[in-house]
């Protein structure tokens, strides 16, 4: 791998904070590495691009790496990624996509991940999305994550995009069973003409599911984003929506809640604002000698890493 490749790789999976264990990298559209340990196993579809993901029953504390990158204009890449975690197991899945593009053309990525909770299992998904380059073509991601969770298991899903996507449409659904926990924290910059679209729907099917979704968001530029949320009571259940963004110059930020309650037992709630900056915080933080600018950033990085 160049010093491009590896510096995507560094920005998007934190290979140095988290112990590497069993881990597949695709590069412009295909597998370049892979390693399988005794507690997880990777096998490549044979139907179509992408891999199966087997997390034995009873496996504590392990950690699997799926990193993308494109390093290439004019490349459409799809890729079907299935993680099937065994009962009782415990794992941290890594993933992500990093698009360097100094062409003209468009570079797409669209990840389709499906996780697989058996009863009492759980699992933390880390994805991270970037663009850089400096051509004029797009640095276009669509990843889509489908979600079905058994009795008492626990996902909790972090997702992060740090700068450079010209568009992402990014889709999120989930079938819980009973007393199934789903936690999602999401944080997205979007800065001159780009654009970010969320969906989250979720069937809160078990009785005592639950749902916690967080969305941090920032628009600078002429920026637009759009955060549609979906939330479906079936049960005694409990669901909550935080939407949470910030407005720099003429960017624009759409929320659009729903919340459906089938079930007089199921709790669902939904909150957002969206606003500019507080003039008292960036006096604050000017008056310690940062410029407008610097305190902007200094409240903005605060905002979505904190």
């Amino acid at each position: 791998m160049d010093k491009i490749d590896r510096e995507l790789l560094e920005k998007i999976t934190d290979l140095h904070k988290i112990e590497l264990g069993a881990f597949n990298i695709r590069k412009n559209g295909q597998a370049i590495d892979r390693k399988n340990t005794k507690e997880i196993e990777i096998v490549p579809k044979k139907d179509k691009s992408g891999i199966d993901v087997y997390i034995k029953p009873n496996v504590k504390n392990k950690a699997l790496h799926i990193p993308v990158i494109i390093t290439m204009g004019g490349l459409n890449d799809l890729v079907y990624n299935d993680f099937y975690i065994g009962e009782n197991s415990s794992v941290t899945i890594v993933a992500g996509c990093g698009i360097h593009n100094n062409t003209s053309e468009n570079s797409v990525h669209n990840g389709i991940h499906s996780f697989h909770l058996a009863k009492n299992s759980y699992a933390k998904y880390v994805e991270r999305h970037i663009g850089m380059g400096n051509g004029t073509g797009g640095k276009i991601l669509n990843p889509v994550t489908k979600i079905y969770q058994k009795e008492n298991s626990h996902l909790d899903i972090e997702t992060l995009q740090i700068g450079g996507v010209t568009s992402s449409v990014r889709k999120t659904f989930a079938r819980l069973g009973e007393n199934a926990k789903l936690e999602i924290q999401e944080n997205i910059l979007t800065t001159d003409e780009q654009t970010a679209t969320t969906l989250f729907k979720v069937n809160l099917k078990g009785k005592k599911s639950s749902v916690e979704v967080v969305s941090h968001s920032v628009a600078r530029g002429k920026s637009y984003q759009e955060f549609k949320s979906n939330l479906i009571g079936e049960n005694e259940c409990f669901g909550h929506v935080e939407c949470d963004g910030i407005l720099l110059d003429n960017a624009r930020i759409v929320s659009i809640p729903m919340i459906d309650a089938l079930d007089n037992n199921s709790s669902l709630v939904h909150e957002a604002a969206i606003g500019k900056i507080a003039g008292d915080e960036l006096i604050k933080l000017m008056t310690l000698g940062l410029s407008q600018e610097e305190a902007e950033n200094t409240i903005i990085k605060g905002f979505l890493m904190g």
